[in-house]
C-alpha cells in the first residue's frame, strides 16, 4: 500500500485511509504544543494521533499499513516503538563509548526492529522544475542495513507531483552505478505514483544491503512538468539530471550537474544493532558550507565517521539548512518551525544537536540575547516532550564576518554562558566554541580552522566540532 505523509495539510492518505497529523509548528507557536502523531504499531500497524504535549509517544493500533508503513507522524517508532536498543551482543560498542558493554551474545536491549535513519536532508521551497528527465542523486550513508527504504518529499510542492520508475543502486564513480546492486523501488506495489502537495511518499522494503559510510544511489523519472520542486539547496554533492527514462541504466550520458536534491529526503535501513539516530539541526556550518564538494566532510560525516570507528551504531541525519535562523523564517523554515518534520518525525530518532542556527539570528541584527535562549528553551522543551535527548552546541566565533557586531558578541557570550549553565536543560554539550576559537583571540577562529570568511570552518575546523563531540553522550 502507498504510504502519503501530509506534512502540511495534516494527513497521511493510504488509498483512501486518512487519519490526522500535525503539521509543523506555525510561526510564533511552540512544537511542543503540538500533538504529535503515534508511532507505527507491531506488524506495520499505523498509529492513532497522540495527544498533546508529553504523550505523543503513545502508539495506535488503528488501520493497516502495508509494507513500508509508519505511524501516523513519520516516526515509524521514533516515539516509543519497540526495540529501539542495540543487541548485546555487539560487545567493544560498550567499551568504545566509554561503558560496559557485554561480551557478545550477552545481555543488553532486545535487536533493534524499528526504520532507522543513515542518511537525509531538510526539504526546502522553490526548487527547480522539471520535465522529461531523470535525476539520480547520490546519499552518503552513516550506518548499515540489511534492507532500505526511500523517502521522496512534496512538502512544499504546488501541486502533485508524478513520480516513475525509481531505482536504488551502489554508486561506483560519477553517475555510473553496479548494475547487479540495482533493485527497482515500489510504492505502495506500484512503480509510478503520485505524491501529493504536501505530502511525504514512502517506499515499500527493498531488499537492498546498506554499506556504512557508501555512496547510494537513488534514481527516478519526473514525466510532465514538476513546478517548484521542494528540494535542499545545499547539497555539497554532484547529483545529475538527464534527459528521459533512463533510471535503470548503468550510466547516464548528456547529463547537467546539480548541486542541490530534488524531492529525496530520507534512505532508511533495518539494522537490529543500530542504538537509533541522532538528528543534527542546524545552518551552514552543520550543512558544510565550506567542506569541499562530494568530499562528505561536513561534521556530521565526520561524526559518523567516529561512530563507525568506535563501533555504535548510530544514524547520522544532517537537518542543516544554510542560512537557517532560530527566530524568524527565512532560508527554510526557522528551527522551532520545523522541528517537528526535521527532527521528532525522522525514523529511530534519539537524540538531537543543536547547533549554529543562533548565529545568522545575532548576524542579521537579533541581538538579544534574553529572546534566543528562550527560543533555545522552546526547542529543549519540545525534544524532551518527545522523548528525546537535547544535545546544546556553544556558538563559534565570527569576528571579522559580516554581520558581526559587539552587540551580537555581548548575545554570544550570553548564549554559551546559559548552555555551560547547570540550569539550560540540556542532556550534553558539544562544545564548539572551545573547539575552534583561536585561545588568543576568543571572539575569532584559530586561523588554522578559518575558512576565510570568518564565518565558517574550514574542513579541520569541521572535524574538530565533530572531535568535541562526546560519544558516551550516546551510550
Amino acid at each position: 500500500m502507498l504510504t502519503l505523509m501530509n506534512t502540511r495539510a495534516s494527513t497521511l492518505l493510504a488509498f483512501g485511509l486518512l487519519i490526522s497529523q500535525p503539521a509543523c509548528s506555525s510561526s510564533g507557536s511552540s512544537p511542543s504544543d503540538t500533538s504529535s502523531a503515534g508511532s507505527a504499531g507491531a506488524g506495520g500497524q499505523t498509529g492513532n494521533a497522540g495527544s498533546a504535549g508529553s504523550s505523543n509517544s503513545s502508539a495506535g493500533t488503528s488501520g493497516h499499513v502495508g509494507l513500508g508503513g509508519v505511524g501516523a507522524g513519520g516516526a515509524g517508532g521514533a516515539l516509543g516503538g519497540a526495540g529501539n536498543g542495540a543487541n548485546g551482543g555487539t560487545g567493544g560498542v560498550g567499551g568504545a563509548l566509554g561503558g560496559s558493554g557485554g561480551s557478545g551474545g550477552s545481555g543488553g536491549a532486545p535487536p533493534n526492529t524499528a526504520w532507522v535513519g543513515t542518511w537525509a536532508v531538510s526539504p526546502q521551497a522553490g526548487g527547480d522544475s522539471f520535465q522529461d528527465k531523470t535525476l539520480r542523486q547520490i546519499v552518503h550513508t552513516s550506518i548499515s542495513g540489511t534492507a532500505a527504504r526511500v523517502q521522496l518529499s512534496n512538502a512544499f510542492g504546488s501541486k502533485a507531483i508524478q513520480v516513475s520508475d525509481v531505482h536504488i543502486a551502489k554508486r561506483t564513480s560519477g553517475s555510473s552505478v553496479d548494475t547487479a546492486s540495482d533493485h527497482a523501488v515500489q510504492f505502495g506495489g506500484q512503480s509510478s505514483f503520485s505524491i501529493a502537495a504536501g505530502a511525504v511518499a514512502i517506499s515499500d522494503s527493498i531488499d537492498f544491503p546498506v554499506a556504512a559510510l557508501s555512496d547510494v544511489a537513488v534514481s527516478f523519472y519526473l514525466a510532465d512538468s514538476s513546478g517548484a520542486n521542494t528540494y535542499h539547496q545545499q547539497g555539497t554533492q554532484t547529483n545529475y539530471a538527464t534527459s528521459g527514462d533512463v533510471s535503470g541504466n548503468k550510466d547516464l550520458s548528456n547529463t547537467n550537474d546539480i548541486g542541490s536534491y530534488y524531492l529525496l529526503a530520507n534512505l532508511d535501513v533495518k539494522n537490529t544493532a543500530a542504538l537509533g539516530a541522532v538528528v543534527t539541526l542546524g545552518a551552514s556550518i552543520t550543512d558544510g558550507v565550506a567542506s569541499n564538494g562530494d568530499d562528505n566532510r561536513r561534521w556530521p560525516n565526520d561524526l559518523a565517521v567516529r561512530l563507525n570507528t568506535a563501533g555504535a551504531v548510530v544514524g547520522v541525519l544532517n537537518q542543516g539548512i544554510s542560512g537557517n535562523r532560530l527566530l524568524a523564517d527565512g532560508a527554510g523554515q526557522s528551527a522551532p518551525n520545523r522541528f517537528t518534520r526535521d527532527v521528532i518525525n525522522q525514523p529511530d530518532v534519539k537524540w538531537v544537536i543543536f547547533s549554529d542556527d543562533p548565529i545568522n539570528d545575532l548576524g542579521s541584527g537579533s541581538t538579544n540575547g534574553d529572546q534566543l535562549i528562550t527560543g533555545l528553551k522552546q526547542l529543549v522543551a519540545s525534544a524532551h516532550s518527545a522523548h528525546l535527548k537535547y544535545l546544546c552546541s556553544t556558538l563559534t566565533p565570527f569576528e571579522g564576518a559580516g554581520g558581526w557586531s559587539p552587540a551580537g558578541e555581548t548575545a554570544r557570550g550570553q548564549i554559551n554562558a546559559f548552555i555551560r549553565s547547570a540550569d539550560s536543560g540540556c542532556d550534553g554539550i558539544v562544545d564548539q566554541d572551545t573547539a575552534t576559537h583561536d585561545p588568543q583571540n576568543p571572539t575569532k577562529y584559530l586561523p588554522a580552522y578559518d575558512a576565510g570568511d570568518h564565518l565558517h570552518p574550514n574542513e579541520a575546523g569541521l572535524q574538530a566540532i565533530a572531535n568535541a563531540v562526546d560519544l558516551k553522550l550516546f551510550q
